[in-house]
């Protein structure tokens, strides 16, 4: 449970079990950032010519698009644009469209951290996070793209604390696509060229999709809802890849194709990221399937389907020589999406599964024999070894979704993820500490420990287990601002209810409040 505040002057707001205690401090900062927002938004025309980059090529107002105005979520009509290649409708003479974002997050309870101020910086402070620039549309009459480039305002701090910004691609699909319809036939077809496996798909339980609310990179927002578990796909992004794609008769949707290290001719699909920290692949042989059925009748459409992804990856990105040292990592996964779309109302429901089976390398394996605790804890009787690390992992993650909009204005949503997978010492981050038999994250403490716990994000169990809701209420004052408040609830963390890192930190302590403006135009 959230932790309340006591002091004179205090608003309490309640959410079913949960309270939340919200300083006059902490409001003022709160309307400073929603002030900035309405200003703005009182500002911008909202005639279909001033729309972003996609509605002005086609002269559609957003909702033709996007459900109840919600970006990125699809529409029929939103899925057929994405799949003819972004190219309905007319060229724009400067394709571009820019997304800014700014927030205020409230973290439950900080008191449990050697450095609060580290751990939660910008913890009860509104912070302009950064934003996008998107490039694209159409081409030719069959070449089309979507190109976006993103800036994070808080991606690092130096050694005096001061913070640095960052910008680096982040989503690229460019295509070419072409459409045939006869009486008894409707097909599309394209190839994709992108940087991320499930960029290219147009349904929003995708792994690429499923997450959309931008929130700065700041310690504070560790754990509101963008930090919770999401399936994701085995290679992640900023790699490099080329699917071909088919829909049929509005009914059969499948997808092939093969991804590769964004190196050489494809570096732009990873600028802004060093070779740390791209993503390096074995060769080219690491595929990505997805397969469909839908259907629609009047006002609702309905998506089942499954996909997957292998990826071969270097353990150290910067040695790609040693064959010995790629983890292969295999995910399939199983999704479905109702949509009802009906003005005023709007409803979309959604399911996500993934199971992520890692198998490490070979050199990996090699160490782990005998190794024990990679970090050096103990039992808890202070003498008995922990058991060697996991030649391989498997994890489970499930994330439901509901979310309903009214007037394309005012909406809510109501979110469930569950993380569940293998215990593995390798991912113990706290534990018994040899020399002094306790759990201590003090280096200067009794004895002198030399193992040392985590606090805050530490792992005692070392089982990834993870679990809560998220409830969100959002009002778009405008058809491409959204103002919003996300409470992010957890029930289990790192493996635990209660004291998952072993000094004292309970998993309803990261409970967050979380609350954002977001434009785009």
């Amino acid at each position: 449970m959230m932790s309340t505040l006591h002091t004179g002057g205090t608003m309490r707001i309640t959410m079913r079990r949960f309270t939340v205690g919200v300083s006059r401090g902490a409001l003022r900062n709160v309307a400073l950032v929603f002030g900035v927002l309405g200003i703005s938004a009182s500002m911008l025309p909202i005639d279909a010519q001033a729309l972003p980059l996609f509605a002005r090529q086609t002269g559609q107002n957003c909702v033709a698009c996007h459900a109840g105005g919600q970006f990125p979520e699809l529409t029929p009509y939103g899925r057929a644009f994405k799949l003819t290649g972004y190219t309905i409708g007319d060229r724009v003479a400067v394709p571009l469209s820019v997304m800014g974002y700014a927030s205020y997050t409230k973290v439950s309870d900080t008191s449990k951290s050697d450095n609060p101020a580290a751990d939660f910086a910008k913890n009860g402070k509104p912070v302009i996070g950064g934003g996008s620039v998107f490039a694209g549309g159409k081409i030719t009459d069959n070449i089309g793209a979507f190109i976006q480039w993103t800036y994070d305002n808080y991606a690092a701090q130096g050694v005096n604390g001061e913070w640095h910004g960052h910008s680096s691609m982040d989503n690229v699909d460019i295509r070419y696509a072409d459409r045939f319809i006869s009486p008894k036939r409707d097909l599309i077809f394209g190839v994709s060229l992108n940087n991320n496996p499930s960029v290219s798909d147009p349904w929003n339980t995708a792994s690429a999709w499923m997450q959309y609310v931008p929130g700065a990179g700041v310690p504070a927002n560790q754990f509101n809802d963008a930090a919770t578990p999401y399936p994701g796909n085995s290679s992640g992004g900023n790699v490099a890849g080329l699917t071909a794609y088919m829909y049929l008769n509005k009914l059969l949707y499948a997808e092939l194709g093969e991804y590769r290290t964004a190196n050489g001719v494809f570096s732009p699909f990873s600028m802004g990221s060093d070779n740390v920290g791209t993503t390096h692949l074995q060769g080219s042989n690491n595929p990505y399937w997805r397969l469909a059925l839908t259907h629609e009748w009047g006002p609702h459409n309905i998506m089942v389907g499954t996909s997957g992804n292998i990826a071969h990856i270097y353990d150290d990105p910067t040695d790609t020589s040693d064959p010995n040292s790629v983890s292969k990592i295999l995910s399939t996964g199983l999704d479905a999406q109702y949509q009802y779309i009906l003005d005023p109302h709007t409803i979309t429901a959604q399911l996500a599964y993934m199971r992520q089976r890692t198998n490490y390398s070979a050199n990996t394996v090699a160490g782990n024999a005998g190794a024990g605790s990679p970090l050096g804890f103990v039992a808890a009787d202070g003498v008995t070894p922990l058991a060697d690390p996991n030649n391989s992992d498997t994890t489970n993650t499930f994330r439901a979704k509901l979310s309903y909009v009214y007037q394309a204005k005012y909406g809510g949503s109501l979110a469930y993820f569950n993380l569940t997978g293998s215990t593995n010492t390798a991912n113990q981050t706290s534990g018994y500490d040899p020399t002094t038999g306790l759990i201590t994250s003090d280096p200067n403490g009794l004895l002198g420990a030399t193992a040392l716990s985590t606090r805050v994000n530490g792992n005692l169990s070392g089982n990834p287990a993870t679990r809560g809701f998220t409830y969100e209420a959002f009002w778009m004052p405008v058809q491409y601002a959204r103002v919003g408040v996300q409470y992010t609830a957890y029930s289990k963390y790192n493996g635990a209810t209660d004291n998952y890192d072993g000094l004292g930190r309970n998993a309803s302590d990261n409970n967050t409040l979380f609350f954002y403006v977001w434009g785009a135009y």
